[in-house]
């Protein structure tokens, strides 16, 4: 027994030891290295990108304006034409038959206002000798009249003749490129059947995107503008000009400016369309692609930037890491604005150009950590993955 009690007072003092020496090297551990970034100070120019469709400078809707079977195509597809150029023929013979029935009409009405002259001429003389009355003579001046009254007609039919006639000719309105045609030879087209179009031409030497922005960020860009004394979105600075992003994520090579903006809000949607202008010199785009407008909606002199992945995120609330003077881990919500460079965060409150934000491995510190800070030298240039 008194074995047994020796044994287990050595086992307890050997099992204090122990303990006592495991929390002496743990105490005796150093802090964690964890790498921190410094907030970037900058001045800012706030950009927003909106969802555009692109059109040509003109694009014209080519119909025919009289009725008939087409007879000729006399363009490529998909190519060049220029202004004035033929393009289509519809079969003429029904309007040069019109024509033809309208100067034998003309001319009937000039023998007839012959005879009338000649009538009124013989009868004038008489009726002031009182050979023959005056109502002969009012009669006479009336068939005159008539007489030229029926030549004007014919005259105007005639030239209305000759007008559809012209039309059976389609030709380009303006220099530019001409689509896929939608009739062929054969094809009855017209006004009053089919309506239909035979093509479409577009100038693409210039190309516009429409693009619509809230009811809240044209009043935001708005004041922006107004508070620089800016009287309108064109006269935005050749450097602030817009950028296009292709559908393939290229950004377009040439800036482009405001054109057009719509007079009024539309009520249903609560937008209103701007149209912007970009060159086409090397003719890339074409009317019908769908792109993205970049805009400077604002400017922040002095800004601050942290890296998205310092930021964590949890119902709209938005909070980081910094490391203090003390070398210690403080728990900081901060408001953000918009991205800028699509891997930066615009910093609103909560953070000073002094602060130093952990970097990596949130989720291995905690408020009051002791840490060893490693700072992370980062550009705005940088990629961030």
């Amino acid at each position: 027994m008194k074995n047994s009690l020796i044994a287990l007072a050595y086992f307890l003092a050997f099992s204090i030891l122990i303990s006592g020496c495991k929390e002496k090297s743990v105490s005796q551990l150093p802090p964690p290295n964890v790498q921190v970034v410094q907030v970037i100070q900058q001045d800012i120019a706030v950009e927003e990108e909106f969802v555009g469709q692109t059109y040509g400078l003109f694009d014209i809707a080519l119909q025919a304006r009289v009725d008939g079977f087409l007879e000729g195509i006399h363009f490529e597809e998909g190519r060049r034409v220029n202004k004035g150029q033929l393009l289509y023929t519809i079969a003429a013979e029904p309007y040069e038959a019109k024509v033809a029935t309208a100067k034998g009409q003309k001319a009937e009405a000039n023998t007839r206002l012959v005879k009338a002259e000649s009538d009124l001429t013989r009868i004038k003389p008489l009726a002031e000798k009182n050979a023959v009355s005056q109502s002969d003579l009012d009669a006479a001046i009336a068939q005159r009249d008539a007489a030229l009254a029926s030549v004007d007609a014919a005259e105007a039919n005639l030239e209305s003749a000759r007008i559809e006639l012209g039309f059976t000719k389609v030709y380009s309105p303006i220099t530019g490129v001409i689509g896929k045609t939608e009739v062929y030879p054969g094809d009855y087209v017209g006004r009053g059947f089919t309506n239909v179009v035979l093509n479409e031409v577009s100038r693409i030497d210039t190309i516009l995107v429409n693009f619509h922005l809230s009811e809240e960020k044209y009043l935001e860009i708005a004041r922006y503008l107004s508070e620089r004394a800016i009287d309108n979105f064109e006269q935005t600075k050749p450097s602030q000009g817009l950028t296009l992003i292709l559908a393939d994520g290229s950004i377009y090579p040439q800036k482009g400016t405001i054109k057009f903006i719509n007079r009024q809000v539309n009520a249903s949607t609560g937008t209103i369309l701007l149209q912007a202008s970009f060159p086409n010199t090397d003719n890339l785009l074409r009317p019908g692609q769908f792109a993205k407008v970049r805009a400077v909606i604002d400017e922040i002199q002095g800004g601050l930037l942290v890296p998205q992945r310092c930021v964590q995120e949890l119902q709209g609330n938005y909070n980081v890491f910094v490391v203090n003077d003390a070398d210690e881990v403080e728990f900081r919500k901060i408001e953000v604005g918009s991205s800028y460079e699509t891997s930066y965060l615009i910093v609103t409150s909560g953070l000073g150009p002094e602060d130093r934000v952990v970097y990596e491995g949130l989720q291995k510190v905690n408020g009051g950590d002791k840490v060893n800070p490693v700072l992370k030298d980062i550009s705005i240039s940088e990629s961030e993955n």
